[in-house]
């Protein structure tokens, strides 16, 4: 499905040259689960957002359903993430201007889906979120638990081929967060590839794949 080559991301200060990533090789197949570990600062975040093409990187390969991503302008780039790609982000990112249904709805805007399916589609996730009585709030009447659940729903709504999880049960409790784990259990069976970005070992073991990073490398 991807596949990263030779990956290095680096910022200069002065005359330092500190890299972010350094030599990143990574493939993943359809269909798996994959957890990405390490320490604070070890370039996890980082690395996820180069997967889903909300940063670049300065030199290397990245291919994605047979796309050269490397190669691609900067519109071709958010086509692909906002066609096949969701996110579920640590600081949630929702919309503060759109309520909890306009916030999830908006994927599939993207997507051209008709006014009818997408009421449908809404209407299913709220109700699997448990979250139909927080569809006319705004962000900031939620808490933070309920932020997460509702950028895990947008996440979801389109039912992307591809789903990047960075420590996606963060900010809930350990039953909701036991839930979701499950949730992206079962949608991953259902042939969803996912690859979560956690701190947590028992989060991790949902994966079928662990891959360590330590200093912007992978560890071997």
């Amino acid at each position: 499905m991807l596949e990263l080559k030779g990956i290095y991301k680096w910022v200069n200060t002065g005359n330092n040259r500190i890299f972010l990533l350094k030599d990143v090789d990574l493939s993943v197949k359809p269909g798996e689960f994959i957890s990405i570990m390490g320490p604070s600062g070890s370039g996890k975040s980082t690395l996820l957002n180069v997967i889903g093409m909300l940063d670049t990187f300065d030199q290397g390969e990245y291919n994605f359903l047979h796309e050269s991503v490397h190669q691609l302008k900067v519109k071709q780039r958010s086509a692909l993430y906002k066609q096949y790609i969701g996110f579920v982000f640590q600081a949630y990112h929702l919309i503060d201007e759109l309520t909890v249904y306009e916030n999830i709805e908006t994927p599939l805007i993207y997507q051209n889906i008709k006014t009818s399916e997408r009421k449908a589609l809404v209407a299913d996730v709220l109700d699997r979120f448990q979250i139909v009585g927080k569809k006319d709030l705004f962000p900031t009447q939620l808490s933070g638990g309920q932020q997460q659940l509702v950028g895990i729903a947008r996440a979801l709504i389109a039912k992307p081929k591809l789903l990047l999880a960075d420590e996606p049960t963060g900010n809930l409790n350990s039953k909701q967060g036991e839930e979701i784990m499950s949730l992206f259990r079962e949608l991953n069976r259902e042939g969803m590839t996912i690859i979560q970005v956690t701190h947590s070992e028992k989060n991790a073991a949902y994966g079928s794949r662990i891959i360590n990073l330590l200093d912007g490398m992978v560890a071997q």
